[in-house]
């Protein structure tokens, strides 16, 4: 291994943060607003819609994940393993990212098809950009402290895409096709295409890969997969992103439903309105006349700004008591305030923006810590083995992220369907409000508890963390 500093200066971190930027604003809009588009916007059934989303998920997490991360790690450039894929994808990932959210005039089986082609390009091009970038992260330095620290940044980075998506994007989609949400969408997606390509190409210009194997390790495919099988930390990992993803994208794609289905519109407009005309003195008029595009937008980024709070505690809780016991106890606290949601009735808006609030702060925590824990579990999977293969490892947890997006999105619309939800209509039936009740609330809080538990059986703490990186690095020296 190379033995040249592994200390990363501030630009470095800031370029590599971009690129998690660009990522989540793909990744994002994908979690906020996929199942409403392909129900309200594109035209869909829910059936259809969960099944695609099902399906093509599925596919593209155990199929075009392990292939990407074998390719990855084993690539060769001047430029290294990963940095050359960021390159290679950030043109098509933009491109194809603005065609899947762009509505054609097809018949609806030409719409179904155009569907399943455009979002299964869209996974495949995420995977082999966004997989090579996560394994970077376990390669730009050894150092865990320097790789916590990359870690807020990163994830500050993705809290200001998901500000965007889930704050303002609804209102600017309305606004920018004056009330035709598929052209507004179109509209939001060509800039969004344009800016993640720039901030890609920066991440590939501004980072360097430090983590360099030895040249006589050489390990097959089979050997590799041997490796994951044996490693429990892996598997735990894997497993915890999948519940945690689940959750997100069932609580985060529901959110615009309940506040367009369930959510008192009055009392939402008597909370917001002093709010609105404070951020109309200052500027700020980006949130559009429609009390409930304003609502989700200001409710979004309460528990946003708190995530941002809560990611600044992150390292300094994470270096003193250890990564592992940190996401248990705060991942469990946040499951709190999403299971609350259950007992609000519809005119509590108050308590419902609180309970975002605390739920942003306490899961802002956990936030940097997951993506330290894999490329810990990769450096644990070098220490018991000898040998490094940090991309599969990371592929394996794209696995679980896919999987997780895929399974929660299909369920969202699953359970639409299943509670009789009626799309672009002003009035539901009361099964489907109590739905769409449950899917902000008790669905989602179940993989979080399940995830919470699971970190019991965690074996790298504090200690295990010192002795692995005092280890390493004697012996890549």
């Amino acid at each position: 291994m190379s033995s040249i500093s592994h200390k990363l200066s501030i630009k470095e971190k800031i370029g590599y943060s971009l690129g998690d930027l660009a990522a989540n604003l793909v990744f994002q809009t994908l979690v906020t607003y996929l199942a409403y588009f392909y129900t309200d916007i594109y035209g869909l059934s829910p059936k259809h819609a969960s099944a695609i989303m099902l399906t093509v998920g599925l596919i593209a997490a155990f199929g075009f994940n392990p292939i990407i991360g074998a390719l990855a790690d084993r690539t060769k450039s001047r430029w290294g393993k990963f940095r050359p894929w960021i390159l290679w994808t950030a043109v098509p990932l933009g491109v194809i990212a603005l065609l899947a959210f762009t509505t054609p005039d097809f018949s609806y089986k030409g719409k179904v098809i155009y569907a399943v082609v455009t979002y299964t390009l869209l996974l495949l091009l995420y995977a082999a950009n966004n997989l090579p970038y996560s394994a970077l992260s376990g390669v730009i330095t050894g150092d865990m402290s320097e790789r916590n620290s990359l870690s807020s940044y990163r994830f500050v980075a993705v809290m200001f895409a998901q500000f965007f998506v889930q704050v303002f994007m609804l209102g600017i989609i309305k606004s920018a096709g004056d009330g035709d949400k598929a052209l507004g969408i179109e509209k939001v997606m060509t800039v969004l295409a344009i800016a993640g390509t720039i901030m890609l190409l920066i991440t590939f210009f501004t980072t360097k890969e430090r983590v360099i194997p030895k040249p006589e390790q050489k390990s097959s495919l089979k050997e590799d997969l041997g490796d994951l099988v044996k490693n429990r930390p892996w598997i735990i990992m894997l497993t915890l992103t999948m519940l945690i993803f689940i959750t997100l994208a069932m609580k985060g794609g529901s959110y615009v439903y309940y506040f367009e289905n369930y959510v008192d519109k009055e009392n939402l407009a008597a909370l917001i309105q002093p709010v609105l005309d404070f951020l109309s003195t200052i500027g700020l008029n980006h949130f559009g006349d429609d009390p409930i595009s304003a609502g989700f937008g200001l409710f979004n980024a309460g528990g946003i700004i708190f995530m941002i709070v809560g990611i600044t505690f992150s390292k300094r809780l994470a270096d003193k008591y250890g990564k592992r016991d940190v996401f248990a106890l705060f991942l469990f606290i946040s499951t709190l305030f999403i299971l609350a949601f259950y007992f609000f009735p519809p005119t509590s808006v108050m308590l419902m923006f609180i309970s975002q609030i605390l739920h942003g702060f306490f899961y802002g925590i956990t936030i940097p810590i997951l993506w330290a824990m894999i490329a810990d579990v990769a450096d644990f999977s070098e220490w018991k083995n000898n040998r490094r293969a940090t991309a599969i490892i990371f592929s394996a947890m794209m696995v679980g992220l896919k999987a997780g997006l895929s399974i929660g999105g299909a369920l969202t619309s699953y359970f639409l369907g299943v509670f009789d939800y009626i799309p672009n209509s002003t009035t539901q039936p009361d099964s489907a409000v109590n739905g769409i009740k449950l899917l902000v609330s008790i669905f989602p809080g179940i993989p979080f508890l399940i995830g919470a538990c699971l970190l019991f059986f965690y074996e790298i703490n504090k200690k295990i963390e010192t002795t692995i990186e005092e280890d390493l690095k004697i012996r890549r020296l």
